[in-house]
């Protein structure tokens, strides 16, 4: 087993692992996905030393989130983890109400037989976050994200629903918080400046941000991490391989060459090339780069990757432990492919073996 460096939120209410498991593909994002194999990758996210689980109801549109606690509660695992999971939609009989549009389009197979509607008022975050009790089977939940609170996700729509947080949801949010039935908000979301936003006029303790920093995209570094910091926000890092092409490598096939979900463009596909000529060089696994350079910046808590097998798990745990030389990152500096600001990893910090 792997002991996975832990880091505290900022609020210091909560410690997450280095390295989380995100149940969206579990959730069936586009493939079947039984509750056997739901368990074996819970279970062997355990045994690698993962503590920390996030989940919601949109994946799977409920189903996520029944598994998961039932694996936990089953095998006495709750007392030793975190759990995050999201609010912001509720889940409404299929066959009465109409699916919530979504930036992506997911194909969610075999899911519950129910579609998402977005509610960010504070009867519907109440309403969320009870639903996620229930499904989830448990007491309070560590962490509650404001799903997809977001200018780019909902586009013209967005006005609208930051009306419902400032409104009433806010107010939701405080309440949960103080009561101790969760232990930190945040967003769980696709961008930083919405995060700000929210940060401006309501006191975040972290935000899950996904494929925002990047070996490919470095702009949080000047702006995004440092407010970040100064606002006591813990960032959870999703996305780090920008969907695909920083797994895969160029190499990969349509399905893993993705870059911010859609086909990666030629510069961003030269760009990694350039990226693995080094790699090379220095015997280095792009993917563990790709982690362990996202999760050496003070900002981020932790780095949540999905997995669909327990061979995913395992290579999600080298991912995030793996020894790289300090060679390798000097390097990538010295050709301009990170900025020379950029903090690194610091080597022999990420996991001991226990």
């Amino acid at each position: 087993m792997v002991a996975l460096q832990k880091r505290a939120l900022p609020n210091g209410r909560l410690s997450l692992t280095s390295l989380g498991l995100g149940t969206s593909p579990l959730g069936g994002c586009g493939v079947p996905v039984g509750f056997e194999t739901f368990e074996a990758v819970i279970l062997r996210a355990y045994e690698q030393g993962v503590r920390y689980f996030d989940v919601a109801p949109l994946y799977g549109l409920g189903k996520s989130e029944h598994f998961l606690g039932h694996v936990l509660r089953v095998h006495g695992l709750r007392p030793d983890v975190v759990v995050s999971t999201k609010a912001g939609r509720l889940l409404k009989p299929a066959s009465r109400s109409k699916r919530a549009e979504s930036l992506y389009g997911i194909n969610w197979v075999d899911p519950l037989p129910f579609v998402d509607e977005y509610d960010y008022s504070y009867d519907g975050i109440m309403r969320s976050f009870e639903d996620s009790q229930q499904r989830l089977g448990l007491d309070h939940i560590d962490i509650l994200f404001l799903h997809d609170v977001s200018g780019v996700w909902h586009e013209g729509k967005y006005p609208l629903y930051l009306g419902q947080l400032r409104e009433s949801g806010y107010r939701a949010c405080d309440e949960l918080r103080r009561s101790g039935a969760v232990k930190a908000i945040g967003l769980g979301v696709n961008e930083t400046a919405s995060v700000l936003e929210v940060a401006a006029e309501f006191d975040l303790d972290c935000s899950l941000v996904a494929g925002r920093y990047t070996l490919l995209n470095h702009a949080p570094l000047t702006e995004f991490f440092p407010e970040a910091q100064r606002r006591g926000i813990g960032i959870i890092a999703g996305g780090v391989y920008n969907s695909g092409i920083l797994a895969e490598g160029s190499r990969g096939n349509a399905l893993t060459r993705t870059y911010d979900y859609q086909a990666a463009p030629e510069s961003i596909v030269e760009r990694v090339k350039t990226l693995e000529a080094v790699c090379e060089r220095h015997k280095v696994v792009l993917a563990n780069a790709a982690s362990q350079f996202v999760y050496a910046h003070p900002a981020v808590t932790s780095v949540v990757q999905g997995a669909l097998t327990t061979a995913h798990v395992a290579q999600n745990v080298a991912s995030i432990s793996t020894p790289i030389p300090q060679a390798f990152w000097m390097d990538l500096k010295s050709e301009g492919l990170i900025p020379k600001q950029a903090p690194l990893p610091d080597p022999g910090s990420l996991a001991r073996s226990g």
